[in-house]
């Protein structure tokens, strides 16, 4: 398949998934995540992010106290649910692999909520790509490079919008720099879903 976009290596698909099955999917998520509810974790630094998440799949991205890292369970010590199968197809249709995805963390930003430049690697292992869907307000997501500084790049990304960061742009710096509150009627209480896939190395063992 395709991408409509590419910039600095970061594969774009614009409006892949239509109003109908973004909103199907909106309500799966919802539903699939009543157990493990978003909720906002506290950083190594004491402060807490501005961002609420959950995870679904055998693997959970969680933050606290004591660093970054993936876990079997949710903070409540529930499992994390199954990744439904609506978001293993956009991961089937645009990864380029074969190897399944072990985490799809589901980040929501509220009005006002932003997400600084970082690196996503605490997988163990960086061949397989990372697969970023977006539901709901738009978003200034910004580019940047494998190092920290130099120039960067922004693109509005829009509800039903998925990013596929893989070979040079997989350890690539990046971040959503603000939401456009309301530009989107999909969420009833307006805001942002960001669901990222995630493979991470066979060996992991996570943490309880």
């Amino acid at each position: 398949m395709t991408p409509d976009l590419t910039l600095r290596g970061f594969q774009i698909y614009e409006r892949f998934l239509n109003a109908d099955a973004q909103q199907k999917l909106v309500e799966r998520l919802r539903k699939t995540a009543a157990r493990t509810p978003p909720f906002q974790p506290v950083l190594p630094s004491g402060r807490r992010m501005s961002v609420r998440m959950t995870s679904f799949g055998r693997l959970g991205w969680v933050a606290d106290t004591k660093g970054y890292r993936y876990a079997a369970h949710h903070p409540n010590g529930a499992p994390w649910p199954a990744i439904p199968d609506e978001v293993l197809e956009i991961w089937d249709a645009v990864s380029g692999v074969s190897r399944a995805p072990d985490c799809c963390l589901m980040n929501y930003y509220a009005e006002d909520t932003k997400m600084g430049m970082h690196q996503d690697r605490d997988e163990g292992e960086f061949q397989w790509p990372v697969v970023s869907v977006s539901l709901g307000d738009d978003a200034l997501f910004r580019m940047g490079n494998v190092t920290r500084g130099g120039s960067t790049e922004s693109i509005w990304l829009r509800s039903g919008d998925v990013v596929v960061m893989g070979g040079d742009a997989r350890l690539a710096y990046h971040g959503v720099d603000r939401i456009a509150f309301g530009t989107s009627p999909l969420l009833a209480k307006g805001g942002r879903l960001n669901l990222t896939l995630r493979v991470v190395a066979p060996t992991f063992q996570p943490t309880s």
